[in-house]
């Protein structure tokens, strides 16, 4: 199964080199999930709106819980973890990238084009996924150095304990932030 999840994962380099990143010790990360697709969703307010309705239907409240915790996931779960991972294995070239920087030369910008939450119902699980659009810019001047897409980052408990949806997708950034330190690694040799 693991072979399965490293090839699954392809990180393309758009447009741009890497090189910009040779030398640098600070790097800003941002997020950002407009126009994100969700599942077979285009919109990603359709599939809130989907989801909302159910779970209140089922449960008065529970739903608009779910609604709320689906966003506040992002900035408490998915964005440290992408920056735990990442920052572990920049370490290597003295590189730390977080949304908390002031002193970085250069943004990297994460955007999140899809997301697959997946499931797991016991008997019948599918992984997460997500598919980004990584861009790199100059803060002062604006310009962007580089452009990158990582597709099908999977997300899931090996063990088969992801019944959480939120747990699911925070390991589909875990393992973005892993495999773009190593591609970016790679790239500044």
């Amino acid at each position: 199964a693991a072979g399965l999840c490293l090839n699954a994962q392809k990180i393309k380099m758009q447009k741009g080199s890497l090189d910009f990143l040779k030398g640098q010790k600070s790097l800003l990360v941002t997020f950002d999930y407009s126009d994100m697709a969700v599942g077979k969703f285009d919109k990603e307010e359709d599939y809130i709106e989907k989801k909302k309705t159910e779970y209140n239907e089922k449960e008065a409240g529970k739903g608009d819980t779910w609604a709320e915790s689906w966003v506040s996931d992002r900035e408490t779960r998915y964005e440290p973890k992408f920056e735990t991972l990442f920052n572990k294995y920049m370490e290597k070239a003295g590189l730390v990238g977080n949304r908390d920087v002031t002193d970085a030369q250069y943004e990297m910008n994460v955007h999140t084009i899809f997301t697959e939450p997946g499931f797991n119902v016991g008997v019948m699980r599918k992984p997460a996924y997500i598919d980004v659009v990584v861009t790199f810019k100059d803060i002062s001047t604006g310009e962007e150095k580089a452009s990158l897409t990582a597709d099908n980052c999977p997300g899931q408990d090996a063990f088969g304990y992801d019944f959480d949806t939120g747990y699911r997708i925070e390991e589909s950034y875990a393992k973005l932030g892993k495999s773009l330190a190593g591609y970016i690694l790679k790239q500044i040799k």
